[in-house]
Parts: C-alpha cells; structure tokens; sequence
C-alpha cells in the first residue's frame, strides 16, 4: 500500500495530483529580486513548490574537483561557480520564505551539508530534498532522516544496492515517509537517455513509496510522459530567462511558459490515466444508441415475406436487432410491411 505524504498543504501518494517542483536551484543567482521573481512566476503557471539549493561552498567540494556538468570544462572547477552561489543572506532567504507563503507556494530547498540542513530547519521547511549526488553519503542521509520530516531522495548515478542502503539508512532513523525520484545526471539529458521506465522499477522494488523523476531534459514531453507512466512527483529545473549569463542551470531550464505549458500536460496525462476501470459513461451511452450497427431492411419487405440475405443490411441505426442475430432471422417472415432502413425486431419476424 503506498503511503500517503503530506508536503505543507499538499497529499502525495497513489491518489492525488502529481506534484510539481519547480526547481529554481542557485537560478536567482544571490540577487534576491530574481530569486522573488522565480517564485512568483512558478506560482502563476502552476507549480506546486519552488525549491532552490543551499551550501557553503568550502564545505561542499574541494577547490580543484572539475565540473561534472560539463563535458569540455577545460580545467574550470566546481568551487569557482559554487563560490559564486551561495552569498544567500538569513534575511533574504526568509523574505523568499515569506513570498512563498503569500503565493501560496511551497519553499523548498536541497541542503548540501548539515549546518544546511540546521538552517533550513530554522526556516521550518516542510520536507527535504537530497539531490542525486548525496545518494551515498549515508551519515548526511541519517543527519537528515533523523529531522522526521519527508524525504524526497533523488537516486541518479545509483545502482539498485546504493538506492537500497539509502533508504535501509533513512528507515533505520525511524523515518519512512520517502519519495524516491529517478534521475539522470546528465546536463542536458537526451530523450533517448531518459529511461523513464526505470520509475516502475522503482515502484515494484518500494510499493510503499511514491516515485516520481527529477528531469534534465530541454523539453517538457519527458516529464510529461513521466507522469503518464505513474510519476507522483515531477522536477524540472526553473529560470525566468533561459539566456541569463549566471548559474549554469538557466539553459537547461523551462521558463514560465514552458512551466505552464509542461503543469497543464503533466494534469491533463494523470487525468487521462483514469482508474483502470471500464466504465460506460453517459456520453458512451448516447453513443453506443446512435453509433452501433444494427440490422434494418436493405428494400423495402412486404409483410408475410421469407428473408433472404440480400434483404437485410447492418447499419448505424436507433433501431434494430444486434447483428449477432443475423444468421437466426435469414429465412424468418415477416409479421409486418418493413421500409428500407427500418430496423428489423423481433416482433417485426
């Protein structure tokens, strides 16, 4: 059975809507207009949550590490960019905190080391988000589990034993409200690569957990297929303009008509899902009375006149016997005068 998760004022799991993240990350760049700005617009077109990163830079990577992100980083480090990324004030971020509130959007946020993690409690965030590349930083995992809020873990670069002692670590802090998101660390990921089926994976391997995808890839047909295929959770990464020379997520990024446009298909697939009940609707009904062939006169049949094939004909009718009665009126007569086109029944033969 799989739970339900509460994040702030939304319900996660089998039977709700699919949740959006719109991932702002470090796209407000430390301007703190930007970064009300990303919340705004991710209200206005329909996500669910904004979450955005926090860190220290000294205590996330080493300062000669090379960008993973990019495949011709010549030489370029993590620690230049991250450097730049996280000048975020207390102050600040509670101002996004209080804007998230007043748009009626979710704050999130991905915490990148414990006194992170300290401060977003501070800021009394609903949940945690532990990005692809903590997957296998078990202390961190505990530190946060034992905070007993939602976890929502994404498992990219893992395999299933990694995703396994993952989540044995959160669950042995007394913690299981876990959201598991497929993920592939590839900037940007092409479509081919997406592998969105590995979500049911998921979902056979943890029946108890949702799953969902954090997605990388330029369009939103992925996320939305993703949501077609069961996804309870959907991240995609988030800027107010693609062009924006900053954080190296803008041009992986949807803008706000995009967000709009992915949020409105992502609805529109989990309605389509339906329950997997066959159901004959009202519509349907109409239907199957106007739309079904029937068996009517092919000519006009005198009454006390022996059928043959060629008198009868199955077409659309209002009126008529099922054509599965074929074969028993051939050879019948008829009680009363038939028109062609009339509907042939059984108090007619």
């Amino acid at each position: 059975m799989m739970r339900e998760i509460k994040i702030g004022n939304k319900f996660i799991g089998k039977n709700n809507p699919t949740f959006v993240i719109a991932e702002a990350g470090c796209n407000h760049d430390c301007i703190l207009e930007r970064g009300r700005q990303l919340i705004i617009k991710a209200a206005e077109n329909g996500a669910d949550a904004i979450k955005f990163q926090t860190f220290d830079a000294k205590k996330l990577v080493t300062r000669d590490v090379p960008r993973f992100w990019e495949k011709n980083a010549d030489g370029t480090t993590q620690y230049s960019l991250y450097e730049t990324q996280d000048d975020l004030t207390k102050d600040e971020y509670l101002e996004l905190v209080r804007l998230c509130k007043e748009r009626n959007i979710i704050f999130l946020s991905t915490p990148f080391d414990e006194e992170s993690v300290d401060f977003l409690e501070e800021l009394n965030v609903p949940a945690y988000k532990i990005a692809s590349t903590d997957l296998t930083n078990i202390p961190f995992l505990r530190y946060i589990a034992a905070k007993n809020k939602p976890i929502i873990l994404s498992v990219g670069m893992g395999s299933l034993g990694e995703v396994e002692e993952a989540v044995n670590a959160i669950k042995n802090e007394g913690n299981n409200d876990i959201i598991l998101l497929h993920c592939m660390v590839i900037y940007p990921t092409p479509a081919d690569q997406a592998n969105i089926r590995f979500m049911q994976t998921l979902q056979r391997l943890y029946p108890e957990h949702p799953v969902g995808f954090s997605d990388h890839t330029l369009d939103i047909n992925v996320p939305i297929a993703a949501a077609a295929l069961g996804a309870r959770v959907i991240e995609k990464h988030f800027t107010i303009d693609k062009n924006i020379k900053g954080a190296p997520d803008h041009p992986i990024s949807v803008d706000p008509g995009e967000l709009k446009d992915m949020v409105k298909g992502i609805r529109e697939a989990q309605l389509a899902l339906g329950s997997g009940i066959r159901r004959i609707t009202g519509e349907e009904i109409y239907a199957i009375k106007t739309g079904r062939r029937r068996i009517v006169a092919n000519v006009d049949i005198p009454a006390g006149t022996k059928i043959e094939p060629y008198m009868i004909a199955r077409k659309r009718s209002n009126e008529g016997l099922h054509p599965r009665y074929v074969d028993v009126i051939i050879g019948r007569e008829t009680r009363t005068d038939i028109k062609e086109d009339e509907g042939i029944t059984w108090d007619k033969i």
